[in-house]
């Protein structure tokens, strides 16, 4: 790949992350995507301009450098997807300049050589500076009802920042999340499948008090959706009615693939309980990714089938 090119494609990521923010909350930093930020990549596309890619492509030649320029046709969907007609359109509207190299002499070598010492020493002061005044806070979220750690479901948290978008981070394996801040407020959004999406704001006056617990409601359709697809029932009338109480009537049901060719599958309300209800049922042993609610009832569901 040309020096030129892998600029340009630097500046393609950043416009299509640019994009996917009018929609979601995401990193600018297209490094820091991961599952959860693919998928709302991929409803994008799929949403804007009906192009898809898989999960496996986006890994390979857009979250690492793997030092080889995509295929012509995926660059396209992307730059479509960012407001451009076409890759040649972006690299039109981005011309890299070549570079021309000065051989210096040797006092312009002593006064560089001098310049950067002096940057790197005052770098380093402001460095200090900056992070040494950083606050450091944990957050532990908790079961509501069990009053027990959370460990059992990734939990995700959208940090907001008044000067920029939101950061996004996952929980440890405890349950708990670390921030490092200078701001008295703190403010963030806590997503997780089987809980109830909540916002947090704390003001902090005491800075010795750096440490909470949190509970999280349970997001109990959710929880009930995920045992069904692992439990024999007998009375299958009666699942069926309280699958037709937990989801709305123009529900939109999307299972989730990982095997990066087949991207995802679009239910409505009748066939998902069919598939989940029926004797001979497909839908066993379901994982829940996200739930929408329209009132009391679930109007989008996300979900991945594990291997029994």
């Amino acid at each position: 790949m040309k020096e030129e090119e892998l600029i340009q494609l630097e500046i393609l990521k950043k416009e299509v992350a640019k994009t996917l923010q009018q929609s979601y909350a995401v990193s600018l930093d297209i490094k820091n995507w991961k599952g959860q930020e693919i998928i709302y990549l991929q409803d994008d596309l799929a949403e804007k301009i009906n192009g898809r890619i898989s999960e496996k492509w986006f890994y390979t030649h857009i979250k690492s450098n793997s030092g080889k320029l995509p295929r012509i046709d995926m660059l396209n969907i992307l730059c479509e997807y960012a407001g451009y007609q076409n890759w040649n359109d972006l690299q039109n509207k981005f011309p890299q300049p070549k570079t021309s190299k000065i051989k210096p002499n040797k006092k312009y070598k002593s006064i560089i050589f001098i310049i950067l010492i002096i940057a790197i020493l005052f770098s380093t002061f402001i460095v200090y500076q900056f992070f040494s005044k950083k606050n450091s806070y944990q957050f532990c979220f908790v079961d509501s009802d069990l009053k027990a750690p959370i460990t059992n479901s990734p939990i995700w948290i959208f940090w907001m920042n008044d000067k920029e978008s939101p950061m996004v981070s996952k929980c440890d394996s405890m349950g708990c999340f670390h921030l490092e801040t200078k701001s008295d407020k703190i403010q963030f959004i806590v997503k997780s499948a089987y809980f109830k999406t909540d916002t947090i704001t704390r003001i902090v006056y005491d800075k010795k008090i750096n440490e909470e617990q949190i509970q999280l409601k349970t997001n109990d359709y959710a929880l009930m959706i995920h045992f069904f697809s692992k439990s024999k029932v007998k009375n299958w009338k009666e699942r069926r009615q309280q699958l037709n109480q937990m989801l709305a009537d123009n529900a939109m049901i999307y299972q989730v693939y990982e095997d990066g060719k087949t991207g995802m599958e679009l239910y409505n309300k009748k066939d998902f309980i069919n598939k989940l209800t029926v004797p001979l049922k497909s839908l066993k042993n379901i994982e829940i990714i996200e739930t929408i609610y329209n009132g009391d009832k679930i109007s989008i569901l996300k979900f991945k089938q594990n291997q029994e």
